[in-house]
C-alpha cells in the first residue's frame, strides 16, 4: 500500500510515497512491510522489504537510506549511500543528490516529507512529539537551506500517525508540554471525561508553518486505529505485545 500526498505527486521531478504495512514478506507481529534493521525480524526478510519499498516508488535502482533514528534534532545532508546496517545517527536526511531514496521509519510518530523542486532539494524527517517539540522540523528546513532550498517554496507533507482521537496523554504530559510551550494549548483535546488527547499531526503542521513552509499537506490516517494498513507502537503496547514493526516514508529527487 502506498499512500501520496497530492502536494508532492504534483511536483516534476519528485517520486515519493507513505508506505504501510502490506506487501513485504515478514511475518508474526512484523507482517509484512516492515523495513525496521533494529527490531527481532529477521534482517533478510527487512532489507527485501526496503527493495519492495523503493520498488514501490519507482526507484527500484537507487538506494533506501534511512537513518538510526533516536527522537532527537539531529538532519543529516546525504551526498552518497551509506550502509544499511551502518546508517548515521538523525531524525532527518536532506539532499541535493539525484537517485538518493531519504526515508524514514514510523509506528506513530509522524513521517513529514518535504521538496523544493527549484532547488532540486528534498528530505524526511520523523517526527515524533519529543522531536517536534524539540525542533526537528526546524532543523530540517535548515538544512534544506543550507541546498539552496527556500522556506516559502518548499512543499511539506505529514503522512499516517497516531491520531488525537487515539493518542491519550498524561496530564503531566500535558503540564510538562505547556509549562515550556503555553501557546500549544490548542494542541490538547478533552475527547471524554478525564481524558486528555495530543493532536501531534495539528503540531507538526504549526510548527512547520511557524519555519515558513508555505504548503503543508497533512495525510490523515490513524496508525493506531487502523491495524490492518499500519504498524503502530502504541497499540502493541496496549495489546500487550512484545515486538512491532516499522513502515517507512520515503522521497526522492531524480
Amino acid at each position: 500500500m502506498k499512500l501520496e500526498a497530492l502536494a508532492l505527486a504534483r511536483l516534476d521531478g519528485v517520486a515519493h510515497g507513505f508506505l504501510g504495512r502490506r506487501g513485504g514478506v515478514s511475518e508474526g507481529p512484523f507482517a509484512s512491510l516492515n523495513v525496521s534493521l533494529r527490531n527481532a525480524d529477521d534482517t533478510a526478510n527487512a532489507l527485501e522489504n526496503r527493495r519492495r519499498a523503493v520498488a514501490a516508488l519507482g526507484q527500484a535502482d537507487h538506494p533506501l537510506l534511512i537513518a538510526r533514528q533516536v527522537h532527537g534534532t539531529r538532519c543529516a545532508i546525504v551526498e552518497a549511500a551509506f550502509d544499511p546496517l551502518a546508517p548515521p545517527e538523525a531524525d532527518a536526511l536532506a539532499t541535493a543528490t539525484p537517485g538518493l531514496v531519504l526515508g524514514v521509519t514510523t509506528a506513530d510518530c509522524a513521517p513529514v516529507l518535504f521538496a523544493d523542486p527549484a532547488a532540486g532539494v528534498v528530505a524526511a524527517a520523523h517526527a515524533g512529539w519529543r522531536g517536534a517539540k524539540d525542533g526537528i522540523l526546524e532543523a530540517t528546513v535548515e538544512a534544506m537551506r543550507r541546498l539552496g532550498a527556500v522556506p516559502g517554496r518548499t512543499v511539506a507533507a505529514i503522512g499516517p500517525c497516531i491520531a488525537v482521537a487515539s493518542y491519550e496523554v498524561g496530564a503531566e504530559f500535558e503540564t510538562a508540554f505547556l509549562a515550556a510551550e503555553p501557546e500549544s494549548r490548542r494542541f490538547f483535546r478533552a475527547v471524554a471525561a478525564g481524558q486528555r488527547h495530543f493532536d501531534l499531526a495539528g503540531y507538526c503542521v504549526d510548527r512547520l508553518a511557524r519555519a515558513g513552509i508555505a504548503t503543508v499537506e497533512r495525510l490523515d490516517r490513524d496508525t493506531c486505529a487502523e491495524a490492518e494498513d499500519f504498524f503502530s507502537y502504541r497499540r502493541a503496547t496496549r495489546d500487550g505485545e512484545r515486538h512491532f514493526g516499522l513502515q517507512v516514508a520515503a522521497i526522492s529527487r531524480f
